[in-house]
């Protein structure tokens, strides 16, 4: 399966994950605007099903990501962007594994979004349209049960409508992960 991402998808990604707060970067960071005016754009590392693996320097710094659809959505036709689900790694910030999710609609504020990756659950702290894991070592689990695991479920609350669920395939997600991880020398 071919990821559908064209030049728009690409352009949404790289301002979601140049735009994600990601767990310590936040901590790092003093409430400074960023100056993205050196930032390149991203290289598509390859993909495999319906993942894909970028990468591109933020000033000089080397970001390495990936990024999948769901294969299934439900209610279908809810009115919503669409939804994503990313890894990211910025090891000069020595951050790598942040999991996040987009469900491309505003979330009820101080709901929880639920990941159901393998059998095991997670629960992802939200603002705006996306989620995130509260610590760096549950983003680590969540990565590592995605390696295994044939397929992850997302349940999100909106501020109004329905709630969603959006089933991921796994697949081509261990592969892409090694992408990532070689580009920005993650170690497993």
């Amino acid at each position: 399966m071919r990821c559908r991402y064209g030049r728009v998808g690409l352009l949404v990604s790289l301002i979601l994950v140049m735009a994600a707060p990601s767990y310590g970067a936040a901590k790092k960071k003093s409430g400074a605007a960023r100056d993205d005016s050196s930032s390149t754009a991203p290289q598509r590392l390859g993909s495999a099903d319906a993942w894909t693996a970028y990468s591109y320097k933020e000033k000089s710094a080397r970001v390495c990501y990936l990024v999948g659809e769901p294969q299934k959505t439900d209610p279908p036709g809810a009115k919503r962007k669409p939804p994503t689900a990313m890894v990211t790694h910025r090891p000069d910030e020595k951050i790598a594994n942040v999991v996040s999710i987009v469900e491309g609609y505003p979330l009820k504020e101080g709901s929880d979004a639920a990941l159901e990756v393998g059998g095991a659950k997670f629960d992802l702290f939200t603002k705006g349209d996306s989620a995130w894991a509260r610590t760096a070592e549950l983003d680590k689990a969540i990565v590592e049960a995605m390696t295994k695991a044939k397929q992850a479920v997302v349940k999100g609350i909106p501020q109004k409508g329905q709630p969603t669920t959006d089933t991921y395939s796994l697949s081509g997600f261990p592969q892409t992960l090694a992408l990532i991880d070689k580009a920005c020398s993650v170690k497993r």
